[in-house]
């Protein structure tokens, strides 16, 4: 009778649970590496965000990364200012800046619309959209103002300046004062131009983006408290 030779197929011990550990130590790695991730701070504007005239490293947005990491606060600063944008200029563009993941966002727009005359309603309008767009996303927003100039005349003034407060009020943003008052209010106007801002009478220099910076700060650290 022939012999009969019965062959067993062993599963070598612990692979399953091998493989399921692995997993789960990938899954646990990957939780543990957007834990780490430092959250990011989008600064949403035009040449004053951009860093318009400085080098890279003296510009607003690594003037401002550097001031937050000195006081703790561990934050990736995206530079997404783009020089002579307007208001219609950036809504056009907001939905690829927030595709990525944003925690917060200043917005700092209105200077080229300013200087283009453009009517203070359509600079409403857009800005308006654009923080509509950060509220779908759950994105808390500092405003940054732009100050009209009174060359326009009184009425184009008041109702320019008035966006930003009104529109931060119905977002539910925080609010910052102008971005450049800080050097204006310094008591010799004269002197403060010469000392801060650029020859082109428009943007601060490396020192002016410092005062900038020192002034708004706190607002960003309150901003950024709301993000988390």
């Amino acid at each position: 009778m022939p012999t009969v030779r019965f062959i067993r197929r062993f599963k070598p011990y612990g692979v399953g649970r091998a493989l399921r550990n692995l997993a789960l130590g990938l899954l646990f790695c990957a939780a543990a590496a957007a834990q780490a991730a430092p959250p990011v701070l989008v600064a949403f504007g035009d040449s004053l965000t951009a860093g318009y005239g400085l080098p890279p490293e003296e510009g607003f947005v690594p003037q401002l990364e550097a001031w937050l990491a000195a006081r703790g606060s561990d934050v990736t600063v995206q530079n997404a200012g783009v020089s002579g944008d307007t208001t219609a200029g950036a809504l056009a563009r907001i939905d690829w800046t927030l595709s990525a993941p944003v925690d917060a966002m200043i917005v700092t727009l209105g200077g080229n619309d300013l200087l283009r005359g453009i009517p203070p309603e359509e600079a409403r309008a857009n800005l308006d959209a654009i923080l509509t767009k950060a509220d779908e996303k759950g994105i808390p927003v500092l405003v940054v103002p732009i100050s009209a100039p009174g060359n326009y005349g009184v009425d184009y003034k008041t109702a320019f300046d008035a966006i930003y407060g009104e529109l931060a009020a119905k977002h539910g943003a925080l609010l910052a004062e102008p971005f450049l008052a800080p050097i204006l209010a310094l008591p010799n106007r004269q002197q403060a131009l010469a000392d801060y801002i650029q020859p082109d009478g428009l943007h601060p220099n490396a020192r002016g983006v410092a005062l900038v910076v020192e002034a708004l700060g706190p607002k960003v650290l309150d901003l950024l408290a709301q993000a988390e």
